[in-house]
C-alpha cells in the first residue's frame, strides 16, 4: 500500500496547491484531500517540503515520460521537434492544478535553492531535446538560437494559461510554436551533415 499512499498524497498535493495558487498550503489540507491521517502524510514524507519536492519530482519524471514515448514513435528530426512542442501542450500539463502548481513552483524557485534546481533541470531537458534534432537540420548557431526562441515561446504560451480571461487552447499553442519553428527553418541555412543514413537518437535524462 505504500506505494499507492505515497502517489494518492502526491496527487492530493497537487490538487491542492492548485486550488489554492501557491505552495501555502499544510500537511493536514494535503492530507484531508488524500482522504488519510497527517500522521500518515508524515510517516511518509517527513515533511510537508519533502512531499512539495516529491510533488515537483512526479510532474518532472511524467513530463519526461511522455517526452521519451513520444520521440520514440518519430521517425526524423522534424517530426522529432513537434513531437517534443506537442507534449509540452499536452492536455495533462494544460489542467488547471497543474499549470497553477508550476507557477507556484516558479514562484518557490526564487526563495528555494531546491526547488530552483529541478526547474533548472526541466529548462534543459527542453533545450536539449530541440536543440538536439534543430542540429541535424541547421548549422550549429542557427540551431542554439532556434532552440533556446522555441524553448521560451514554450514557457511563456504555458505561463498565459494561467491568465483565466483569455486563456490560449492547446492546438493553438502547437500551431504558434510550429509557425515559429517552419518560418526559422526555411530562412536558416541547411546543416552540412546529411540527416541520410545517420543514426540519431535523443532522450531526457535521468531523474536526479
Amino acid at each position: 500500500m505504500e506505494p499507492v499512499r505515497r502517489k494518492a498524497l502526491v496527487d492530493a498535493a497537487l490538487r491542492v496547491i492548485g486550488d489554492h495558487g501557491s505552495l501555502a498550503v499544510t500537511m493536514s489540507d494535503i492530507a484531508r484531500q488524500a482522504g488519510v491521517s497527517p500522521a500518515l502524510a508524515h510517516h511518509y514524507f517527513g515533511s510537508k517540503e519533502q512531499l512539495l519536492i516529491e510533488t515537483i519530482r512526479s510532474l518532472l519524471r511524467q513530463l519526461r515520460n511522455d517526452t521519451v514515448t513520444a520521440l520514440a514513435a518519430a521517425s526524423t528530426p522534424r517530426a522529432r521537434l513537434s513531437a517534443v512542442i506537442r507534449v509540452s501542450f499536452h492536455a495533462d500539463q494544460f489542467a488547471p492544478e497543474t499549470i497553477a502548481a508550476w507557477l507556484a513552483f516558479y514562484a518557490e524557485a526564487q526563495r528555494s535553492e531546491e526547488t530552483r534546481r529541478f526547474l533548472v533541470i526541466y529548462a534543459r531537458r527542453l533545450r536539449s531535446n530541440l536543440l538536439a534534432d534543430l542540429k541535424a537540420l541547421l548549422p550549429a548557431d542557427a540551431a542554439e538560437r532556434i532552440a533556446e526562441g522555441a524553448a521560451a515561446m514554450i514557457d511563456g504560451l504555458y505561463i498565459r494559461q494561467s491568465l483565466k480571461s483569455a486563456p490560449i487552447g492547446i492546438e493553438a499553442s502547437i500551431a504558434l510554436t510550429e509557425d515559429y519553428l517552419n518560418a526559422l527553418l526555411a530562412t536558416a541555412s541547411p546543416s552540412p551533415r546529411s540527416e541520410k543514413g545517420r543514426p540519431h537518437r535523443t532522450t531526457q535524462g535521468q531523474m536526479t
